[in-house]
């Protein structure tokens, strides 16, 4: 149900792209988009916003919205506000406003940009979804801004008649300088979970942690978020793979590995950042970069399995490396194992210092629930 295709007919841009095409209802499309290796920031975000502007007129139907996009950047110090103008022009034309993030992490094709894009044609009035794109607070501990960020993004939800326990259904945390701001991240999130009623007897919600830089250097974390408004009971089921992963509060963090939204007339499953683990929670394959892949896509394979899909169903990956040196390495495995998913493989050092890569996906697969209204 997933088509791929791989377009380089955009200027100096690669398109990548996953269409959910059914043929009635809601049409979902994923789009990674490559700028050649060469020339300034400024012409690679040109030709970037170019390309997109292109594509959407030629490839797409003319109700099809940007719903979400991420912009990855390889000096966001330098490169943030030029590129927040650029984009917010090129998204300007959307049917709706489009969550732009913005983020510090190099895509390892030696370009200095990189964009994925998450598209839909309208969507059913039964559902809000509320996306949140680059939170960030200047100054204190990340302990601080994680606490303050989300205590504002509750404030945000509830304004749209939606809470943080019940409603999000997916994070991401982008921590500046993950070894030592990670643990304050962790500490800061745990304690507004519990004080929202979430613990491991009732649930946690998806997410990634990972390293990643925010213009400013007082800026410690950074915070995007997908929240779903109107779900009923048994239409959110939270992902284990016991056989493989161990519950993530057993080392004292709160996340959920990954999460199925059930629709009417489809599934969606989120990953949350997934590595080389073992359902102790010990780091397997220790400097192995090989092995530490293949466990990782084995837990990926396994929380997709409970979740009702398969990595035939995924319509996106994003792939965090801490060492420069095993792109190539890395590279080589996924274009042999899923060569038409749209990806981007990023320096982005994980959690853990002996995890060498971490992975997150979604898949989207055709099914009938009619106890649930459509997406």
């Amino acid at each position: 149900m997933i088509s791929y295709k791989t377009d380089t007919d955009f200027g100096q841009v690669t398109v990548e792209s996953a269409a959910f095409c059914p043929a009635s209802g809601v049409q979902e499309w994923h789009l990674m988009l490559h700028p050649a290796p060469s020339g300034s920031f400024e012409q690679q975000l040109r030709a970037l916003a170019a390309a997109y502007l292109r594509y959407k007129a030629s490839a797409l139907p003319g109700e099809a919205g940007a719903l979400f996009a991420r912009c990855f950047m390889s000096d966001i110090t330098n490169q943030a506000a030029p590129a927040e103008a650029a984009l917010r022009e090129m998204l300007a034309a959307e049917e709706t406003p489009t969550a732009l993030s913005l983020v510090g992490q190099p895509p390892l094709d030696g370009s200095k940009i990189c964009l994925w894009l998450y598209l839909s044609t309208p969507r059913s009035a039964a559902y809000t979804h509320l996306f949140s794109a680059s939170r960030r607070k200047a100054g204190g501990s990340s302990e601080e801004q994680t606490r303050l960020l989300f205590e504002e993004y509750e404030q945000e939800l509830a304004a749209r008649g939606c809470t943080l326990e019940r409603d999000c259904q997916r994070t991401w945390l982008f921590v500046r300088d993950v070894d030592v701001n990670y643990a304050g991240v962790v500490k800061g999130r745990r304690e507004n979970f519990l004080a929202q009623g979430m613990n491991p007897q009732t649930h946690f919600i998806a997410s990634t942690g990972i390293q990643g830089q925010s213009p400013r250097a007082d800026e410690r974390v950074i915070m995007d978020a997908y929240a779903v408004g109107g779900l009923q009971r048994g239409q959110v089921q939270y992902l284990y793979a016991k056989t493989h992963l161990n519950p993530t509060y057993e080392y004292n963090v709160t996340f959920e590995r990954g999460t199925a939204i059930l629709y009417g007339d489809r599934r969606h499953v989120l990953i949350s950042g997934t590595a080389s683990i073992d359902n102790r929670g010990e780091i397997l394959f220790p400097g192995d970069i090989v092995r530490q892949t293949q466990r990782m896509w084995e837990n990926v394979e396994a929380l997709l399995r409970e979740g009702g899909c398969t990595m035939d169903d995924a319509v996106h990956m994003i792939v965090y490396l801490r060492d420069l040196s095993d792109r190539e390495t890395v590279r080589r495995l996924f274009d042999e194992r899923f060569p038409s998913v749209p990806r981007v493989f990023l320096l982005a050092p994980v959690c853990r210092p002996g995890w060498l890569i971490e992975m997150e996906c979604m898949a989207v697969k055709a099914e009938a629930h009619p106890e649930f209204s459509p997406l």
